[in-house]
């Protein structure tokens, strides 16, 4: 990927986000855009979308979410200068939930109490 892609990428995600916090103040709360991929040609891109709370919570605000899309693509376009703005589609970031769902399972693990056999960790005795 190229440097003006990665700089488009992030100007457009940090873009988005903003839009949301300014004009959608109370609906959006729960809603983070976590990444954006613009195709090289400016002519299509995909936002991944993090919506905190339980599954039902975040298909409401994903379908928010989408109604307010060409409202929000063409405030993005009085913010952002570009030959093409890119056709944005919205797809759903899960990764965050699976993160917690490991993080949570790494949690109940329980360590494992030495051996009788094994000596104890710390200076060996001389």
């Amino acid at each position: 990927m190229s440097n003006r892609t990665v700089r488009i990428n992030e100007l457009v995600q940090r873009e988005l986000n903003l839009i949301l916090r300014e004009r959608y103040q109370s609906e959006s709360v729960a809603i983070t855009i976590s990444e954006v991929r613009v195709a090289p040609d400016l002519r299509d891109g995909r936002v991944f979308v993090a919506v905190v709370g339980d599954e039902e919570f975040a298909a409401g605000r994903f379908k928010w979410l989408r109604r307010q899309a060409p409202a929000i693509r063409e405030e993005l376009g009085r913010r952002i200068v570009l030959k093409y703005l890119p056709r944005l589609e919205y797809m759903m970031d899960r990764s965050a939930g699976r993160t917690a769902r490991v993080m949570q399972l790494l949690d109940q693990i329980e360590p494992q109490a030495p051996s009788p056999a094994a000596p104890p960790p710390g200076p060996a005795p001389e």
